[in-house]
């Protein structure tokens, strides 16, 4: 049987709306771990915080103690172009870290690790192409990641140009780059809930649809795999 390790950033409501008192809750190394148990898979969620650092931290603590097949993450997200309207369900393909910079000393590109060679780190494509021919719909992009909520539209705007980042958020890069050191693959479903000219208020308005209807789409995704 499988296990899949959900990682959740600040959207708990809509998985505790979806599963309910289906889940088995326990906390482990300080983290408060919820589990969710069918025939076919074992599904462990937690609920990491917001950022980078925590969101890598939970993803290693869900490969260590669980030994998890694979990390799913599914969340809201900051839209950069005006086609990236309310609620518009994408599936990451590529990352990038763009507060990460070494240019300084080694001239290379803003957000560029040396294990990768340019600033984009990809996701699992196999699991980007399944998701993809299960919902059609489902635009692949690449998320601007980087521990900053972004409400300025002319800074979402200057990372659409300089990345081609179509959505932006807090914790895209933390958790693809510990998946892909410990080659472990993982998905990442993403819900627009502030536009390009959208904001604070926008983004708390809309959370909650936004991040449901992205659930929707990665429990589906679950069940089939």
């Amino acid at each position: 049987m499988k296990t899949i390790g959900m990682l959740v950033a600040v959207e708990i409501k809509a998985v505790l709306d979806r599963y309910g008192d289906k889940l088995c809750e326990k906390e482990t190394a300080g983290y408060r771990v919820m589990e969710y148990k069918t025939p076919e898979y074992n599904l462990v969620i937690l609920k990491c915080g917001a950022g980078e650092i925590a969101a890598a931290g939970g993803t290693q603590f869900l490969i260590s103690e669980y030994k998890v097949d694979m990390i799913i993450n599914f969340g809201v997200v900051g839209g950069l172009t005006p086609e990236m309207a309310k609620t518009k369900t994408c599936v990451v393909e590529q990352v990038v870290h763009y507060d990460f910079d070494t240019s300084a000393v080694d001239n290379w590109e803003v957000g560029r690790y040396d294990d990768y060679p340019t600033p984009y780190i990809p996701t699992t494509k196999a699991l980007v192409d399944k998701a993809v021919s299960l919902n059609p719909d489902l635009m692949p992009v690449i998320c601007a990641s980087a521990d900053k909520f972004i409400a300025d539209p002319a800074r979402k705007a200057e990372l659409n140009r300089q990345f081609g980042a179509k959505i932006c958020e807090m914790e895209a890069a933390g958790i693809v780059l510990i998946c892909n050191r410990n080659k472990v693959p993982c998905l990442l479903i993403k819900s627009v809930s502030d536009s390009i000219e959208g904001g604070a208020e926008e983004f708390h308005n809309t959370i909650n649809e936004a991040a449901a209807m992205c659930l929707d789409i990665a429990d589906a995704i679950i069940r089939e795999i």
